[in-house]
C-alpha cells in the first residue's frame, strides 16, 4: 500500500555548517534566517546536532543555539538531534531543556544520541574522568526520564527547571543497538540515515518488531534523517551537491575544511576509493529537480513506511539552500 506523500510531516537538521569564506557568527546569522524561512515554509522541526572540534560545524553549543532559534520563530519544533547524553550529566540536560521548554512551551524536543559527536581525545577532554560514560546511556536515558518527572519532587536532587514538564524524548542512532533502546523505552526513534545507512532497514525492523508502548508513545515511530538538495534542474542539483561530497571527502580522509564552494567536476578532487566511501556514506541522498526528487522520495517512503522524514541540505550558498528546502516543501505539500 502506498503512503501518500502529503501525508508525511517533514522536518529539518542543521549542523551550522561554516561556509569558506565564513565565521561561526556569520553561520549563526544564517541558521536564523533559515529557520524563519522554513518555518513559513510549513517544516514540524528544525534540529540542531551537537559536534566537537570540527572547523566546519559550530553546533557545539548545542542547547544555547536551540534556544537562539526558539527565540526568533513562534511555531516550529525546535530540537537537539542530537545531544550526544555521554558528554552531559543527565542533570544538567534535565536543567537546560527544562530552562529551554519553561521560555518556549510546547516546541522544544530532546534528541539523544551515544555517540561522542567528535575524536576520542576530543571526548576525553570533554567528559574527563567520564570517559567511559557511553556504557551508562540506556541507564543516563532512564535518569533523565525520571529528572523530568513529577514523581522526582520527593528525591534530594531535582531537576529545576525540568521537573513536570512533557518535553518528547527521542533516541537518534545509526545501529541496531540503539533501535533496540527505543523499542524497549516505548520512545520515538530517529536514524541518521543521511550519513551512516548500512543498518538503517535492519534497524528501523527491530524496532517496530520489539516495541513496547510507553506513556508517551502508544505505537513505533520512525523518522529518518536523508540528504537533499533541490534545485530547478537536475544539472543546477548535482552541481550544489559537489560542496556536499567534498564535505564527505574530509569525513573519509580527516581533513576536514570549511564547507567548500560546489565545483564542475569532482574527478579531480576525489581518487576512486575517496569516491567509492562517499557513495556508501551517501546510498539515502535526494538530489534533483522537484519531479525526480518527489519520484524518489515517494519510492523511499513506500518501501521504509516512516511516519516523519527529516532532511539536511549542505550547501555552500545560502539563497540556494533555502531555495532546496523551498522546494522540498513544495514537493511534499503538492503531492497527490
Amino acid at each position: 500500500m502506498n503512503i501518500k506523500l502529503s501525508s508525511i510531516p517533514f522536518s529539518l537538521l542543521e549542523l551550522a555548517t561554516v561556509s569558506e569564506g565564513d565565521l561561526p557568527k556569520d553561520t549563526f546569522i544564517k541558521i536564523l534566517d533559515l529557520a524563519k524561512h522554513v518555518e513559513e515554509f510549513g517544516y514540524n522541526r528544525y534540529w540542531l546536532s551537537e559536534h566537537h572540534n570540527m572547523v566546519s560545524v559550530a553546533s557545539a553549543a548545542t542547547s544555547v543555539l536551540i534556544g537562539y532559534i526558539a527565540a526568533g520563530t513562534s511555531t516550529i519544533r525546535v530540537g537537539s538531534g542530537g545531544i550526544m547524553l555521554p558528554n552531559h550529566s543527565p542533570l544538567a540536560v534535565a536543567e537546560q531543556f527544562g530552562t529551554l521548554e519553561s521560555i518556549y512551551p510546547g516546541r522544544i524536543d530532546l534528541g539523544l544520541g551515544r555517540a561522542p559527536g567528535t575524536d576520542q581525545q576530543t571526548a576525553m577532554a570533554l567528559r574527563g574522568d567520564f570517559f567511559n560514560n557511553a556504557q551508562e546511556f540506556p541507564q543516563n536515558v532512564l535518569r533523565l526520564q525520571t529528572y523530568f518527572s513529577e514523581e522526582n519532587k520527593i528525591a534530594k536532587v531535582r531537576a529545576i527547571p525540568g521537573e513536570g514538564l512533557h518535553i518528547p524524548i527521542w533516541i537518534l542512532g545509526s545501529s541496531t543497538d540503539s533501535a533496540q533502546l527505543a523499542a524497549v523505552l516505548g520512545l520515538p526513534y530517529a536514524f541518521a540515515t543521511h550519513f551512516a545507512p548500512a543498518q538503517f532497514e535492519a534497524a528501523i525492523q527491530l524496532y517496530r518488531e520489539t516495541f513496547r508502548p510507553s506513556a508517551s508513545l502508544k505505537e513505533p515511530y520512525v523518522m529518518a534523517c536523508v540528504n537533499m538538495i533541490a534545485a530547478d534542474t537536475d544539472k543546477e542539483a548535482n552541481k550544489l551537491a559537489t560542496s556536499l561530497y567534498q564535505m564527505f571527502i574530509g569525513i573519509v580522509t580527516g581533513h576536514r575544511k570549511l564547507l567548500q564552494p560546489p565545483v564542475d567536476n569532482m574527478d579531480k578532487l576525489w581518487t576512486d576509493y575517496e569516491k567509492e566511501l562517499t557513495s556508501q556514506m551517501l546510498n539515502y541522498s535526494f538530489i534533483g529537480n522537484p519531479e525526480t526528487i518527489k519520484e524518489q522520495m515517494q519510492q523511499f517512503i513506500n518501501e521504509t513506511k516512516i511516519n516523519e522524514i527529516m532532511v539536511i541540505s549542505n550547501i555552500y550558498d545560502h539563497k540556494a539552500k533555502i531555495h532546496s528546502y523551498e522546494l522540498f516543501a513544495q514537493i511534499i505539500k503538492n503531492a497527490l
